[in-house]
């Protein structure tokens, strides 16, 4: 079997942070509020009828941190959403919320909601550019602000938001065989999304999308 680095990908902490840094930056996209155009990345990658519904929908701006933890194994920092939440609750998610008129920019609005989810402090996070816009069923365009970690962080979670907060190897995530297609049902339609089922956590849909996109943007060669 062929080795991670014969297939080109980035094996250690510096190659992946070296490398996500050649191959993004932070120019906000340009559908991010412009309903005319159409993000190619979201909830329609593998599930076309879930575009034209999205289409119609009114724009909801919004972003997240991918957080990447700089440990000697890489890992993602990832939430559990409280379960007594009106909407996804209980789900798997990365940090982020609704992009606020105060928020200069999605990476701004993505590091606020990390410092008022979790408690992740701005001074531990070295934001280093956006993956591809995605959009959602709903209409939330999401953008997704990649982020080196410093490994000597402390949380404090939100309970009013979030039930946990946990760390899944980048390796496992990155591993093109975890990629699993699912069918659930969805309004009365059955929909089809990325999974990444890792121990007790049901990593699916928008969060499995996005970390689908860092595979393709940066992971693969």
């Amino acid at each position: 079997m062929r080795t991670a680095a014969a297939i080109g990908h980035p094996t250690t902490s510096r190659a992946i942070f070296d490398r996500a840094r050649a191959r993004l930056n932070l120019d906000v996209p340009p559908g991010l509020t412009d309903p005319t155009i159409i993000p190619e990345r979201g909830d329609h990658d593998i599930d076309p009828v879930m575009r034209a519904i999205a289409e119609v929908r009114p724009v909801r701006p919004a972003a997240v941190l991918v957080p990447v933890v700089d440990r000697a194994e890489p890992t993602v920092l990832l939430t559990q959403r409280a379960t007594h939440l009106p909407d996804h609750a209980g789900q798997i998610s990365f940090p982020g919320g609704k992009i606020d008129p105060g928020d200069v920019s999605p990476m701004a609005a993505a590091l606020r909601e990390a410092e008022e989810e979790i408690g992740l402090e701005r001074r531990f996070i070295d934001p280093i550019g956006y993956l591809d816009l995605y959009m959602t069923t709903l209409g939330y365009r999401i953008v997704p602000t990649l982020a080196r970690i410093a490994p000597d962080f402390g949380l404090d979670l939100n309970r009013a938001e979030v039930d946990d907060a946990f760390e899944v190897p980048l390796a496992f995530l990155m591993a093109e065989e975890n990629h699993k297609l699912q069918s659930r049902e969805w309004r009365g339609m059955t929909r089809t999304v990325y999974a990444m089922p890792y121990g007790e956590h049901h990593i699916w849909g928008v969060t499995a999308g996005i970390l689908r996109n860092l595979y393709e943007r940066v992971y693969r060669g």
